[in-house]
């Protein structure tokens, strides 16, 4: 069983023992991300990120890196547009280590200028090279198209303007005012005592104050419309980023849209791979994917396209998802469907490092943890009848968002009649 407790000034511990493995894996989520940020300040939580593994009060760069990979372990960190989340898997004897890195690193980064400036050389470097491959360009496209004008529809990263312009004391600022208590939760799973975990994680932070929770701008959604963007690139293949607006992570039918995303394209058993790749040779890679937040969401269709097949492929998408709409799904392709949902998750989950994930995220955003029992529960719960209910919801013509990286000069036109789903 998952176990939790809250200290006094709101930091969240979670925990998963498993006494059949040799590792730990300790994640310390803070609730910040690039929805948080100002438009001045676009990119500084993830800057921050990278410049917290430069040194802290008691630990060198060096020594961070070596601490830990020197007795086998990796550590790493990522934001979302939600989180910022530092992470290490370490043999469990060093796992006091890890925590006590981990969380100097949190609560006091040195934050060097010469650190500052040598960084902003790297994170402008990551934004030429996320720029300059297509498949990833077409995303940040297709974000704009679903959320303009809104945090959402902003790069993680950020801009060269906005990431020139963070300056040390801006860092600091933004670092005391959102790496507070009430914005962390620390999770981990594998060989740990619990209890010694969370007493050693009270003594850290308990001299920490309470603080009231970071907020942000609800998510606007408003589409009358279809809406179409194209790059023009001269590329050997058209980069293709469908979206629509869909439902937000504690949504009723949240795991109906998981089902549906399995159907449609999560496998090489999916539809979409099977009629677009398999039968027509439309493209080489297709998929599905999902976008979840606390207040919003989208359901993702993602592909490799030929030049010349553009129209035709498009075409044949919008057939196989109208088709979910219209009809149940088959019996035999719905079992598989959820048995391929629980058994990834299931497999997962035997990993420590995807368990601390999956407990880190689920506090954070949800207060709440599910055990795998309660998922199975639930999954089982869909019916066909919600699947096609979840996807007349999605699937309709104003809802569709469409982003193109490719040699389409002149072909707008033609495109944005394919946009029906009849």
């Amino acid at each position: 069983m998952y176990k939790r407790q809250r200290l006094g000034n709101g930091l969240s511990v979670v925990a998963k023992r498993s006494s059949s493995v040799e590792s730990v894996s300790l994640g310390i989520w803070i609730n910040i991300g690039s929805r948080y940020e100002p438009d001045s300040q676009k990119g500084i939580s993830h800057f921050l990120e990278h410049l917290l593994f430069k040194g802290s009060k008691r630990y060198s760069c060096r020594a961070i890196k070596e601490s830990i990979e020197g007795v086998g372990g990796t550590l790493n960190g990522f934001t979302s547009e939600e989180h910022t989340c530092y992470l290490v898997k370490i043999p469990h004897r060093y796992s006091f280590r890890a925590l006590d890195i981990l969380s100097d690193m949190v609560i006091n980064p040195s934050l060097k200028a010469a650190d500052i400036r040598m960084e902003k050389t790297v994170v402008l470097e990551e934004l030429k090279m996320y720029r300059d491959l297509p498949q990833s360009y077409v995303n940040e496209l297709l974000d704009e198209l679903l959320w303009p004008q809104q945090a959402l529809g902003s790069p993680i990263i950020g801009t060269v303007e906005t990431v020139n312009r963070i300056s040390r004391e801006v860092l600091k600022k933004f670092q005391v005012s959102h790496y507070t208590a009430s914005n962390i939760v620390i999770s981990a799973s594998g060989f740990l005592d619990y209890d010694l975990l969370t007493k050693r994680v009270s003594a850290i932070f308990s001299p920490l104050k309470p603080t009231k929770p970071n907020v942000f701008c609800q998510a606007r959604e408003y589409q009358g419309k279809p809406q179409l963007k194209i790059f023009h690139k001269d590329t050997e293949q058209t980069h293709m980023a469908l979206g629509f607006h869909a439902l937000k992570r504690d949504h009723p039918l949240k795991y109906a849209l998981a089902i549906l995303h399995i159907i449609l394209g999560a496998n090489m058993s999916s539809r979409l791979f099977n009629q677009v790749r398999e039968k027509r040779g439309l493209a080489y890679e297709i998929g599905t994917g999902l976008k979840r937040y606390r207040d919003t969401g989208a359901f993702l269709v993602h592909a490799g396209i030929d030049n010349s097949k553009v129209q035709d492929c498009l075409g044949l998408i919008f057939q196989e998802l109208a088709k979910t709409k219209k009809y149940l799904v088959d019996q035999d392709e719905f079992r598989r469907a959820k048995d391929f949902y629980l058994g990834q998750l299931s497999l997962a989950l035997e990993d420590t490092m995807e368990h601390m994930l999956w407990m880190g995220e689920s506090v954070a955003c949800s207060d709440k943890v599910y055990s795998l029992e309660q998922v199975i529960q639930e999954v089982n719960k869909v019916s066909r009848e919600d699947v096609r209910a979840v996807s007349a919801q999605i699937f309709r013509n104003e809802n569709i968002n469409l982003a193109l990286i490719g040699p389409l000069e002149k072909k707008e036109k033609q495109i944005y009649e394919k946009l029906n789903l009849g």
